[in-house]
């Protein structure tokens, strides 16, 4: 079996497209009215498709999950974000984890939780 996507949902297709894709390079595969397919494996839903297909609520800001990237240039990516959305909500600033991962988390627009870390090295390979 292979992990396919990552499905999340969002308010504003188009806004969460373009964050998407200007801060994370992601494009634009497919648009199922309504359920959009970045690469990566990221899916944009609805809201309200989502919501009435479940029939439940929807909880911004949730934390019971979260998007994981991998980024050389840290400090770029941070500085790009602000630039980019100023008002953007934070989890926690740069910071160094005790194993010496650098990483920012954030909420996106639609309340998604995102962390951006350096990359970690492959078990049992040493850091450089």
């Amino acid at each position: 079996m292979k992990l396919k996507n990552t499905l999340i949902v969002v308010r504003d297709m188009e806004r969460a497209r373009r964050f998407y894709q200007e801060l994370f390079g992601l494009s634009l595969l497919q648009d199922n009215d309504g359920n959009m397919i970045l690469s990566e494996g990221v899916v944009l839903q609805d809201a309200g498709i989502w919501s009435a297909f479940l029939g439940r609520p929807i909880y911004p800001q949730s934390n019971s999950c979260e998007l994981y990237f991998e980024e050389l240039e840290l400090d770029a990516f941070v500085q790009k974000l602000e630039q980019l959305y100023p008002d953007v909500n934070y989890v926690n600033r740069m910071m160094t984890h005790s194993w010496g991962q650098r990483v920012v988390r954030f909420y996106d627009p639609d309340g998604n939780l995102i962390e951006v870390g350096t990359p970690m090295p492959a078990q049992g390979e040493a850091e450089t």
